[in-house]
């Protein structure tokens, strides 16, 4: 007899709740159906066909992280996203963004610094796709089919330090390449995340989507994907992994620290300055559904943050 087991995010559909849009629908709607015209004009084209890891794609799906929802078209995912070095425009053109060559630095406090060639890299690591929610702190979620590796299979690659307690995430920095970047924010974009948090299972390194290498509008060649966190956390085009022993000073915490946190887990409970965080837009159909705590993944994260009650752990 096959016995199908949940996961502990998975929740019946039941249980979403359309209503009213808090976002304005007439406008949402229109957005998603430029997507079509922006794939058509090249704004939603991929990643160089001659990369030379394009063969290593679609990755073997890891059955342990499924959805309890459909996955979103691809067309939303590439013309529905933030990449501020490049636009605040959601709808954006990243093609200046050169992915090759590409390298990514590992330094700070590990055995021995090294600069790793991407390709060699993803090699290395070895790929597979995982299903994954995706939840912005903006109040509008995507589920988006990740394709690359664990976080903790690089921390291991690294050799850090015990003394290396957080690990600092680094993305380039070329004004002339990215217009974004010539404005006044805290340029080049850096994250952070604790050792425990790195090295949990589900922080994923993500170097594709939908069964291809990621687009350049979804921070090819290489980002995070943390589903349990709010998505700026999941830094897009990484150059640089540092192994550190203080908290890093992150991008938006360090541009607006009275609305963005180091922390940043997904919590209904916890308002954002500016607007309710209880419940979400889901892209696919355009309807409200109640935002779980850490974005239903609370059975495996959730234990990361016990004693540190005094944090602000929630925005």
């Amino acid at each position: 007899m096959h016995v199908v087991r949940r996961n502990g995010w998975e929740i019946p559909e039941r249980l979403a709740t359309p209503e009213a849009l808090f976002l304005d629908r007439r406008g949402f709607l229109a957005g998603l159906g430029a997507a079509g015209a922006l794939a058509l004009s090249g704004q939603g084209a991929r990643a160089d066909d001659a990369d030379p890891s394009a063969g290593l794609y679609p990755a073997a799906r890891n059955p342990a992280y499924a959805l309890d929802r459909d996955v979103t078209p691809e067309k939303y995912n590439l013309t529905y996203n933030n990449f501020y070095e490049f636009s605040t425009s959601k709808r954006l053109d990243a093609s200046a963004l050169k992915i090759r060559p590409w390298t990514v630095k590992l330094d700070g406090l590990v055995e021995k610094e090294q600069t790793v060639d991407i390709d060699t890299l993803i090699k290395a690591m070895g790929l597979e796709e995982r299903l994954y929610r995706h939840r912005c702190v903006e109040a509008w979620s995507m589920a988006i089919p990740w394709t690359g590796f664990p976080l903790k299979k690089l921390v291991a690659f690294a050799k850090p330090l015990s003394s290396a307690t957080y690990v600092r995430f680094e993305t380039f920095l070329d004004k002339k390449m990215a217009p974004g970047q010539r404005s006044f924010m805290p340029w080049p974009y850096v994250e952070g995340l604790t050792m425990a948090e790195a090295t949990n299972d589900l922080t994923f390194v993500a170097t594709g989507a939908y069964g291809k290498p990621l687009s350049k509008q979804q921070g090819a060649p290489i980002r995070l994907a943390t589903p349990w966190k709010y998505g700026f956390k999941s830094i897009k085009s990484i150059v640089r992994v540092s192994f550190v022993d203080k908290r890093p000073e992150t991008f938006w915490e360090t541009l607006g620290p009275d609305e963005y946190g180091f922390w940043a887990n997904v919590n209904p409970a916890v308002p954002h300055p500016r607007w309710s965080q209880a419940k979400e837009t889901f892209l696919n159909d355009g309807q409200l559904r109640p935002t779980l705590i850490y974005n239903g993944y609370g059975d495996q994260v959730a234990s990361l943050y016990k004693g540190l009650e005094q944090e602000p752990l929630f925005m």
